[in-house]
């Protein structure tokens, strides 16, 4: 995952040097702006203070992984996390289509709530209802991604018959949840997502991978959801036991540094892995 910036490693570079690492997918965020004056606390500061300066200066994440998807052919292109509810859902849904279309059914949509109250209120999102309207956003989205003729209607999302094309190379693009590891939200993941991406304060997480896998058997879903965790340090005991709980990905940040600086940090932390 590269928090990226107007600074250090392009999307680009870094995406083409994890693809000849070995690894499996690249992921991005997104804030499409910082209110200066807001009363929304950063989830680790616990208070308005920002635990880093590239909050203000994220690169869009779809530009970010359409110039990513030009230079590899095999990784998988990640949001970790993007944030649907502050585009217009119609035009999202076309950009989504379009990269997962032309890069060969690549994309995995790492969708948030959103933290930053004040930066949705901006969008036009109340955020005693973000947990709504990003549903109705994903289903949607949905409709323009599949259906022939597609429309819907919603409390923030409405539209007549349309037509959408193109349609995604993939039949279903996977969406992950980036949010805490509660069973308020291991319900809404049952029924509009499919699976859980963690975020820094879930640590020990055998519980909670366990009550989501409850939940979503009980909400009737086939199969398994996926669960990709933020894994810190590449510890082999570590993965392999999270692997046996039923962990899909780990996923490892980059450093904010110079391309050449970052291209040695992949190749040390593959040689770790064991990747190749």
């Amino acid at each position: 995952m590269l928090f990226t910036s107007d600074r250090g490693i392009a999307p680009a570079a870094a995406a083409r040097a994890a693809e000849a690492a070995g690894f499996a997918s690249f992921s991005v965020p997104e804030h499409t702006h910082i209110p200066v004056k807001r009363e929304s606390p950063h989830p680790r500061t616990g208070d308005s203070t920002l635990p880093d300066d590239r909050y203000l200066r994220t690169l869009d994440p779809w530009v970010a992984l359409a110039t990513a998807a030009s230079v590899t052919s095999r990784i998988r292109l990640s949001t970790a996390v993007a944030l649907p509810v502050e585009s217009d859902p119609i035009t999202l849904a076309k950009t989504i289509a379009s990269l997962d279309h032309l890069s060969g059914g690549r994309v995995t949509l790492g969708a948030g709530f959103g933290w930053n109250v004040d930066e949705l209120t901006d969008h036009g999102i109340p955020g005693s209802r973000r947990r709504t309207a990003l549903r109705e956003y994903l289903e949607a989205m949905r409709a323009l991604w599949t259906d022939e003729i597609a429309e819907y209607e919603g409390e923030f999302v409405r539209f007549g018959p349309s037509w959408a094309w193109p349609k995604p190379a993939q039949a279903r693009i996977p969406v992950l949840l980036g949010a805490g590891g509660t069973e308020k939200n291991f319900r809404w993941i049952a029924r509009a997502a499919d699976g859980w991406l963690t975020t820094p304060s879930d640590v020990d997480i055998d519980a909670q991978v366990a009550l989501l896998h409850e939940v979503w058997r009980d909400a009737g879903r086939s199969g398994t959801p996926e669960v990709a965790v933020l894994a810190g340090r590449p510890d082999p005991e570590k993965l392999a036991h999270l692997k046996s709980i039923g962990v899909t990905e780990a996923i490892f940040g980059l450093p904010d540094r110079d391309a050449a600086e970052v291209v040695a940090w992949i190749g040390r932390l593959a040689g770790k892995l064991g990747l190749g």
